[in-house]
């Protein structure tokens, strides 16, 4: 009797680590077409560091969604800064966003406001 051999199984991916979002904005309150710059950090954990240019999107919620407002790179060291400036006054809510990566889980910052008079 010819038995087939099982299947190979596919590995398990290797587990995402995890990493924190920190961001805030340099200022609470900005005027029409002035540069805010939105600064922070990915904190990997102490197994693992962020070394590569892992992306981070600045988000603002509208209407009970979050909505893409920009997009940029940390440093390896982890640090990302990016500008933004607005055409109308607004009270955002704002946080920044890290999708999942070949390394890491998505994560998200707390969520902090900024004032466009």
């Amino acid at each position: 009797m010819l038995t087939a051999a099982p299947a190979a199984s596919a590995a398990p991916a290797a587990p995402k680590s995890k990493v924190a979002v920190h961001a805030k904005a340099e200022k609470d309150s900005v005027h029409v077409g002035e540069k805010v710059k939105i600064t922070g950090d990915l904190d990997a954990s102490s197994q693992n560091r962020v070394d590569s240019l892992e992306p981070v999107i600045v988000q603002s919620l509208q209407a009970g969604v979050w909505v893409n407002l920009s997009t940029g790179s940390c440093r390896p060291n982890g640090l990302f800064s990016i500008d933004l400036s607005f055409t109308v006054s607004a009270q955002l809510s704002l946080r920044v966003f890290h999708p999942e990566t070949g390394l890491y889980a998505s994560a998200t910052s707390s969520v902090f406001g900024l004032l466009v008079l």
